[in-house]
C-alpha cells in the first residue's frame, strides 16, 4: 500500500442564511446574548470549524448510504446492500471503538480526508472594515403561547449573516489500492452537494445555515460546472 497523491479541493463557502455553530460560554454576562458563536480566539472573527464539517457531511451520507444508525458506520456495516458504506469509511475512517483485523485495515487503509478550519476571506474582512459593519448580528426568538396567541420567553442568538463567505479547504489522499481515485472524488462531492441541500450548524430547521460552494476547483482545475450538475442521490440505491 502506497500513498501515491494528495490532492486539494478548495472553494469559496457562502452563506445564503444565517449560521449558528455555538461556543463554550466562558461566563455569563446580565443582558448579554445567550448563545454565541465560535471564534478565533485571536482575532475574534468567526470561523465554521473543520470538525463541524466533517461530521455533518459524514451523517448525510450515511443518511444516503441506507445503513445509519445511532452510532457511526463501521466495518462490519460493508455489504453488497449498502455499496457507499466502504468509500464513506475509506474516506473519513472508523469509530474509535471499532477495532479492525490486519487484512480489514488493509482493506480499508488509513482516512482519507482531512478537513481544515474554515475562516472568513480576507475579501470579505476587507469589506467589513470598510463599510464599518459587524462580522455577526443578534436573532431575538420567541416562544409562542397556542392558546393566548403571544410571544414569551424571548431569547437573543448570535449568528454569522447571510452573505458571509469562508476559506473552505480540504485534502484527499489517494494510494495505489484507489484506482484513478474517482469513486471517492465522487462521495466527496456528493456529501458537499447533500450540505447545500441540508444546512450547517444549529437550528436548520428554522432556516439557518443555508450555504452554497462557489469557485470550487480540485488541485488548481475548476470544477464548479461537474458539481453542480451533480445529483447526489443518482445511482444510490434504495
Amino acid at each position: 500500500m502506497q500513498l501515491i497523491k494528495i490532492q486539494t479541493l478548495e472553494a469559496t463557502l457562502e452563506l445564503l442564511s444565517g449560521m449558528r455553530i455555538g461556543a463554550s460560554e466562558g461566563e455569563i454576562r446580565i443582558g448579554g446574548v445567550d448563545n454565541q458563536v465560535i471564534r478565533n480566539p485571536i482575532d475574534n472573527q468567526p470561523y465554521i470549524p473543520g470538525s463541524s464539517l466533517k461530521g455533518k457531511v459524514r451523517s448525510l451520507l450515511e443518511w444516503r448510504s441506507g445503513a445509519v444508525k445511532p452510532e457511526p458506520l463501521g466495518y462490519r456495516d460493508i455489504s453488497a446492500h449498502h455499496p457507499t458504506v466502504k468509500p464513506i469509511l475509506q474516506l473519513f475512517g472508523v469509530g474509535g471503538g471499532d477495532q479492525l483485523d490486519d487484512d480489514q485495515a488493509r482493506d480499508l487503509g488509513p482516512t482519507r480526508l482531512a478537513f481544515w478550519d474554515a475562516p472568513l476571506c480576507s475579501e470579505w474582512v476587507e469589506r467589513i472594515g470598510r463599510d464599518n459593519l459587524l462580522f455577526t448580528e443578534v436573532k431575538t426568538e420567541n416562544q409562542i403561547d397556542r392558546i393566548a396567541g403571544v410571544a414569551k420567553n424571548p431569547r437573543q442568538t448570535e449568528r454569522v449573516p447571510a452573505g458571509s463567505l469562508f476559506d473552505f479547504r480540504l485534502s484527499i489522499k489517494l494510494l495505489d489500492i484507489d484506482g484513478d481515485g474517482s469513486t471517492l472524488q465522487n462521495t466527496v462531492l456528493a456529501g458537499l452537494r447533500l450540505l447545500e441541500l441540508d444546512s450547517l450548524g444549529g437550528s436548520g430547521s428554522r432556516g439557518y445555515g443555508k450555504l452554497k460552494f462557489r469557485n470550487l476547483r480540485l488541485d488548481g482545475a475548476d470544477i464548479q460546472a461537474r458539481f453542480d450538475a451533480l445529483d447526489p442521490f443518482a445511482g444510490v440505491t434504495a
